[in-house]
């Protein structure tokens, strides 16, 4: 028999070694706009951002001077505060309702799907605010499936 044929094993070969776990790749934070004007939070996405909604409003903001809103700002406040929006817990999300505010900023969610982007940002004094990029928004498909009876 030849050194060719045959393969010798190495005393590293014979450790119980794991392989290396691969790096988590950094979480998405989406959202989105429902059709009666809501910005929808999913509770996946409130739980990464670590912020407890239930007890706080946020001031709502877009950019100035810009006739429709890609951006959209969201900075905690108090819920004392008259310019703050309070957040409302839905089954699995939570939403800010602002209808007339989002057809005013050039906004059609009735017949347009929007989805959007966060990202935090230092607002003011250490303060954590959040960014909305919005998508380019995409037709509303009708319902799939089997009409009702």
């Amino acid at each position: 028999m030849q050194t060719g044929e045959i393969r010798f094993f190495n005393p590293s070969e014979n450790s119980d070694v794991a392989p290396k776990k691969r790096a988590k790749k950094p979480v998405t934070l989406t959202g989105y706009i429902s059709s009666t004007g809501k910005i929808v939070l999913p509770n996946k996405t409130v739980e990464q951002l670590g912020i407890n909604p239930s007890d706080m409003a946020f001031k709502v903001g877009a950019q100035a001077g810009k006739r429709t809103a890609k951006l959209l700002y969201l900075v905690p406040a108090d819920a004392s505060d008259s310019a703050a929006f309070e957040v409302v817990k839905a089954a699995k999300s939570y939403s800010i309702s602002l209808p007339i505010i989002l057809q005013k900023n050039g906004l059609d969610y009735v017949g347009q799907k929007y989805t959007f982007l966060i990202t935090p940002f230092d607002f003011d004094n250490g303060l954590t605010g959040y960014m909305l990029k919005l998508n380019k928004p995409s037709e509303k498909t009708g319902k799939v499936g089997r009409p009702k009876a």
